[in-house]
């Protein structure tokens, strides 16, 4: 895929409870949305930008040479937002294949990101994701870790069939940790906006629920680390220790 035909777009905004402020907050002399936009960039697979609402974060990635956009406030996910960026950014729709890379991933790999875009050589896929083998039970049963589940089609790529935060599937073999990492086709990522938010998707509190309740295909990448995202103290204390080595 010529990099022409990628727009990668980081969303962020302030509003996190857990963590304020989150995407200012120092990591090794940076801002956090920063690095994740370093990482973005490494991975040369095409132009990068952060969709924000706020004036801060925005002035941040551009004092460090990024690119910003400016987006609504209202939005209620960054799938939404990354929609908007992307119409103001490309209204002439050049883009084909649009990456969602979260802005609280500052330790992702360069060559994760490139990863997602490999289920998309599939004409049939709509969306891509990520997800890696888990090997603790306390990763298999903790709510917070979203298990993808889906039939494997080939080394190292699974046919996503359903996404939960129990403990999935049952029975011996293994279960995944699904990486909040999407590219779109620009198509499905219209589509996917304009559907109104499913039952699944409401109990589980799991956005991509409604690509799948909707008939979307959504293939997955299988990668051999999971990216830490930073939502507490603890969380942002080892991403300074990772990012200080570097």
């Amino acid at each position: 895929m010529t990099r022409s035909r990628n727009l990668v777009l980081i969303p962020a905004r302030m509003a996190a409870t857990r963590l304020p402020g989150k995407p200012l907050l120092d990591i090794a002399g940076l801002p956090m949305i920063v690095h994740v936009l370093r990482r973005a960039e490494e991975a040369a697979i095409g132009r990068v930008a952060v969709a924000t609402d706020t004036p801060e974060i925005a002035q941040a990635v551009t004092a460090h040479g990024g690119e910003a956009v400016m987006t609504s406030p209202d939005h209620p996910s960054g799938s939404d937002r990354i929609h908007e960026a992307m119409c103001k950014l490309d209204p002439e729709g050049r883009a084909e294949i649009v990456i969602n890379l979260q802005g609280d991933f500052p330790t992702i790999r360069p060559d994760n990101i490139r990863d997602v875009l490999s289920p998309l050589a599939d004409p049939a896929v709509d969306i891509a994701t990520l997800a890696a083998k888990i090997h603790t039970a306390e990763e298999s049963n903790a709510p917070s870790v979203v298990k993808a589940v889906g039939s494997p089609i080939g080394p190292r790529r699974l046919r996503a069939l359903y996404f939960t935060r129990a403990s999935a599937p049952h029975g011996d073999g293994p279960q995944y940790h699904h990486i909040g990492l999407y590219a779109y086709r620009r198509a499905a990522l219209e589509r996917f906006v304009s559907l109104p938010p499913s039952p699944l998707e409401l109990q589980e509190k799991l956005e991509q629920l409604r690509a799948l309740e909707a008939g979307m295909r959504i293939d997955i990448g299988i990668v051999d680390t999971v990216p830490r995202g930073v939502d507490t103290l603890p969380d942002l204390e080892t991403a300074r220790r990772a990012l200080s080595k570097g």
